[in-house]
């Protein structure tokens, strides 16, 4: 099966990581360090990292036989809202990160299926889909502003913390109404 030709990357793009300085005979590294503005569209829907803000990079490049092994740790803001009640989330999140990038022409084409292994394309590496990986699957698909969030009354959508204890919507069916007269006394 015939591999398609991937797209030239961008040295000077945040996310793309240049291995020329770094050796390639296995057990050879070199640390990155770096802030870089967080891409776009990087969460789930009630919580993610904001597009542009800072992600700090402490990243590990370490020669393989194959490749380059990066590894890690990302940290960043992450904002959203509670799935129970609403208010909003803002907290620091710690991914790490841990990606093979494989030689052009090493025996992972033959090993691997293309999507598999990450690929070096002109000494460059490709950090964004490592890192939206590891950031995506981290965060919560329901987050909560604390662990025991009592959510919204359903009734009248108000936060439960901010009800008294005896907080009740009574409700009488239609039907029944009139015999709710019964019991009241004439004054």
């Amino acid at each position: 099966m015939p591999k398609r030709s991937p797209s030239s990357l961008n040295p000077r793009a945040p996310l793309v990581l240049d291995t020329r300085d770094l050796p390639r005979r296995p057990g050879a590294l070199r640390t990155h360090r770096r802030v870089v503005p967080a891409p776009a569209d990087l969460g789930v829907e009630l919580i993610s990292v904001p597009e542009g803000a800072d992600l700090d990079l402490d990243l590990r490049l370490e020669s393989v036989s194959e490749g380059v092994l990066v590894s890690g740790t990302i940290t960043g803001p992450v904002q959203g809202e509670c799935g129970r009640c609403l208010r909003a989330i803002d907290y620091s999140v710690v991914v790490n990160v841990q990606e093979l990038y494989a030689y052009p022409d090493s025996t992972t084409d033959d090993t691997t299926e293309e999507d598999e292994v990450g690929r070096i394309q002109d000494d460059l590496i490709d950090l964004e889909p490592a890192l939206r990986d590891a950031v995506v699957l981290t965060l919560p698909t329901n987050p909560l502003c604390r662990e025991d969030c009592p959510g919204l009354c359903p009734e009248c959508g108000v936060h439960w913390d901010d009800l008294p204890a005896d907080h009740s919507h009574q409700e009488i069916d239609p039907r029944w109404a009139s015999l709710s007269q019964l019991n009241r006394t004439e004054e």
